[in-house]
């Protein structure tokens, strides 16, 4: 659940980690169908006899989770994924059925999807275990999505197998490892945005398509590795593991790098953004408010990753046009001038965004905040981007529930205040996705 705290709101205190867990356990269920999948596969798993061979195999495969989940990256829209334990985890649910020195279905390795499930599971905990033990978070969303699809990629594998038959065994068993490597990661984009829905009550058809584009790169070396690592098995036998995984793991080193470059990006803007609290401009913590709100609040009107990311920065400086000011307003709310001049100051702003040379497009988001959604007599203006009326009605709200707002410091009487001015000045679809927000954080 996304925590939004407004300048009314009292911090909560963090749950003990295993009330916490107990709770995630209840209360997600992605989580719940992933443990209850795993509590029935391993006392199935420890029932059956497993050959020294298969030992093996299962302890190589699991050592590969344990690392790649130990080097999951950062991706946009606070997620976070392993691709290297991923592809490890669904190249060993093909080598059940492919096995490790033959093509031959002789000679597989008997290790069945019950151990799949098992080692699949054991292994991503213990990474995750690693990650909290040192002050991260503990995915286990993550980690229950990696489980789920390959129980469905171990039980889909030998089914597809057995009813496609082609020419060549080469063929086939390469064919149906495309198949359903294909279906697990679009399960997995599917079990993703219920995830988003669920925890974020983002639009499911919006999230399915943001996380459609996001795996398109990464997704893509997840299913070749999960591939090329029980293909190449037959012949390199345990030696293909470390061989095929490093470019992956290469590949999520460098998007790590990225990932840290462009969060020093994120947080360079989050710190020129204090220079107008500091100024005595605005009121302190203003535009850090008015940042998670509105980014909350265009993620729950399905807004794309690369257009909240734009959001975000413009509500990081939505006030940054008060620094032309010779003297700050009384008391730093833009509630308390008029039309004319709140125009003027997000015109002056989005002159400093365009002069760094590649913010354009926030630039407009916050040239526009302050024009009203419709004219008088008129339809709405579709030209006023989303973002620009996101920002208008949550910097109003926290203007309200904070003290640049006067007396009105009820969230309550502030939605009122916003539903007022919807036949003019504020989205009725952008007032009613923030009062969710709202309702959703203090509930």
């Amino acid at each position: 659940m996304t925590q939004v705290r407004s300048a009314a709101t009292p911090a909560r205190r963090a749950a003990p980690l295993p009330i916490a867990l107990w709770q995630l356990l209840l209360a997600h269920p992605l989580i719940l169908a992933a443990g209850a999948l795993t509590l029935v596969a391993a006392p199935e798993a420890m029932l059956h006899p497993l050959s020294r061979e298969t030992v093996v195999v299962a302890l190589a495969f699991a050592a590969l989770i344990f690392v790649g989940e130990l080097a999951r990256v950062a991706l946009p829209g606070d997620r976070e994924a392993s691709p290297l334990a991923t592809a490890g985890a669904l190249a060993y649910a093909l080598t059940d059925s492919v096995g490790l020195t033959s093509l031959s279905p002789a000679t597989t390795v008997p290790h069945g999807a019950y151990v799949t499930i098992s080692v699949t599971a054991a292994a991503s905990l213990a990474g995750g275990m690693i990650h909290a033990a040192v002050g991260r978070t503990l995915r286990l969303d993550t980690i229950a999505r990696r489980v789920l699809i390959v129980a469905l990629a171990a039980a889909l594998f030998p089914v597809v197998r057995r009813d496609l038959s082609l020419p060549s065994p080469q063929l086939t068993i390469l064919s149906v490892m495309v198949v359903v490597v294909a279906a697990a990661g679009l399960t997995d984009v599917v079990l993703a945005a219920f995830d988003r829905r669920w925890r974020l009550r983002v639009p499911f058809v919006a999230a399915v398509t943001s996380e459609l584009r996001l795996s398109l790169g990464l997704g893509a070396a997840i299913a070749a590795t999960g591939v090329l690592i029980p293909l190449a098995a037959n012949r390199m036998e345990l030696w293909a593991l470390p061989a095929l995984s490093l470019p992956l793991l290469v590949t999520q080193f460098a998007y790590r790098r990225y990932a840290k470059i462009r969060a020093t990006y994120g947080q360079t803007i989050r710190a020129l953004s204090r220079i107008t609290e500091v100024g005595g401009y605005v009121v302190q913590g203003h535009a850090e408010r008015v940042t998670k709100l509105a980014v909350a609040t265009g993620r729950r009107l399905g807004m794309s990753e690369d257009d909240l990311v734009d959001l975000e920065y413009a509500a990081l400086l939505h006030d940054v046009g008060q620094l032309s000011l010779d003297d700050p307003m009384p008391p730093g709310s833009t509630l308390t001038v008029t039309a004319q001049h709140r125009t003027r100051v997000a015109g002056l702003g989005a002159d400093i965004i365009r002069s760094t040379g590649f913010l354009d497009r926030v630039a407009v988001l916050v040239e526009r905040q302050a024009e009203p959604y419709r004219r008088n007599r008129r339809d709405s203006d579709e030209t006023v981007p989303l973002g620009s009326r996101i920002i208008k009605a949550v910097s109003a709200y926290d203007d309200l529930v904070s003290e640049a707002g006067g007396n009105i410091r009820g969230h309550g009487d502030a939605l009122e205040r916003l539903r007022l001015g919807m036949a003019y000045e504020y989205d009725p679809r952008v007032v009613a996705a923030l009062a969710d927000v709202v309702s959703h954080s203090l509930s």
